[in-house]
């Protein structure tokens, strides 16, 4: 078994960063001409943020155009290896502010661009085919600790093992999920006749589940890697093409650089490198510190920080607490409707509050569904009321995956006075 300190070529590290930038630039500059930059950040009159991040809001005016424009420019400079330290710095605090500005269009994998552009903080991604070596900024290396590689496997590993964990219920092992979820996909008949199918629905529901636990193991073998290069290729593809989730599908790809021999992707990617020869195992020592100091408390972080679910009252699935940063990827669907009443404590006269006058279609959709929504919003009302002694009452109900409608939240408890708790169950959010 190697070290993990054991010097081995640097070239998955160096081809991840140049895709990595690729992909980003891509992400950044898309999502301006595609309209989410407009929908999600400048059309809101605001955005629902994390939970303490409140002040966290989208630039004024045009300026989120000029945000993600840099993030793009960013992510041209990470590919190039441009003032990469600076490049991967900038990009990481720039996209940690608009995953944090906003909740409306959250997605798992923002979260994981979040993560790896963070571990690429300290990672020597720059060491070689970049222009900082051309131009003399860093020195020139060929090798890197095994402990990187070892740190992206472990990292998908994660990803895909609490994914699979998580569709073992009912509604996605009797295919309900997937069967909704394709059929929404495509408005082509011949497909949608395709995906109503039982015993489609149902293969693509089971081949999910032995796709997220089998892909790691079957790739870090090297008799069934090239099989599992192919499923995820054919798996990739087909989210991609159906499920319309940006550039997550060919960012997971780039993970199976650290599978392979690095050999083998120098040979592919960077033939004009030389070949390593007769490298001292223990040669490499970059970076002991961080390996013990912060990767290994980051890994374990991330390996505890999707159960704590398993320690709040009630199931995820319904409450939604616990739901984000736990790689609870596309579980369910989830819709609904909320009627908010205020109520002049000092009169007793009730009103409707209309909700419709400053969010969007898209934050409405989530109002009516995600209880710490529901609680922010509550909390911008407070403050419109402030100067009367005033409750605030919620009617809400929800369905999950198209099933009968249930009161999520406690209609009788005045949401003027309810406090958010980070860590537990929240008492007014009602258990299914």
């Amino acid at each position: 078994m190697k070290s993990i300190f054991q010097a081995i070529d640097n070239s998955p590290l160096i081809v991840f960063r140049i895709f990595f930038g690729f992909l980003v630039a891509c992400e950044s500059f898309g999502a301006i001409l595609t309209g989410w930059v407009k929908r999600v950040l400048i059309d809101p009159e605001f955005t629902f943020s994390f939970i303490g991040l409140e002040w966290l809001q989208p630039l004024p005016g045009f300026g989120m155009y000029y945000y993600f424009s840099l993030m793009g420019f960013f992510g041209l400079a990470i590919m190039l290896g441009y003032r990469y330290r600076i490049a991967i710095i900038s990009y990481t605090i720039l996209w940690a502010g608009v995953y944090f500005m906003q909740k409306s269009s959250y997605n798992n994998h923002y979260y994981l661009l979040l993560l790896i552009s963070f571990l690429l903080i300290f990672l020597p991604a720059n060491r070689y085919a970049s222009l900082d070596v051309k131009q003399n900024r860093v020195s020139e290396e060929k090798t890197m600790p095994y402990w990187i590689s070892l740190l992206f496997i472990i990292q998908i590993g994660i990803v895909y093992v609490y994914a699979a964990v998580a569709k073992f219920y009912p509604d996605w092992l009797d295919g309900t999920f997937t069967r909704n979820l394709l059929v929404s996909s495509t408005e082509i008949i011949a497909l949608k006749k395709l995906f109503l199918q039982k015993w489609f629905y149902l293969f693509i529901a089971y081949m999910g589940i032995l796709f997220d636990l089998l892909i790691v193991p079957l790739l870090l073998f090297k008799r069934t890697r090239i099989i599992a290069l192919i499923a995820s290729l054919t798996f990739h593809i087909f989210n991609a093409v159906f499920l319309e989730i940006g550039v997550f599908p060919f960012f997971a790809l780039t993970f199976a650089l650290f599978f392979y021999e690095p050999e083998t992707i120098r040979r592919l990617f960077l033939r004009k490198k030389p070949k390593l020869e007769d490298e001292n195992v223990n040669q490499n020592f970059y970076g002991k510190r961080i390996a013990y100091f912060l990767m290994i408390p980051y890994l374990v972080i991330q390996l505890l920080l999707p159960l704590r679910h398993h320690f709040i009252e009630g199931d995820v699935l319904w409450t939604e607490e616990g739901h984000r940063l736990s790689w609870r990827m596309m579980l369910r669907e989830r819709s609904g409707y909320i009627v908010i009443r205020i109520k002049d404590l000092k009169t007793g006269e009730e009103s409707f509050y209309d909700y419709s006058k400053n969010i969007t279609d898209k934050q409405v959709q989530n109002l009516a569904t995600k209880p710490d929504f529901i609680w922010q919003y509550c909390q911008r009302i407070k403050k419109e009321y402030q100067e009367k002694s005033t409750a605030i009452y919620i009617d809400c109900k929800n369905s999950i995956n198209r099933k009968e409608l249930k009161t999520l939240i406690d209609p009788k408890f005045d949401m003027a006075k309810a406090e958010w708790d980070y860590f537990g169950h929240n008492e007014w959010v009602l258990i299914d």
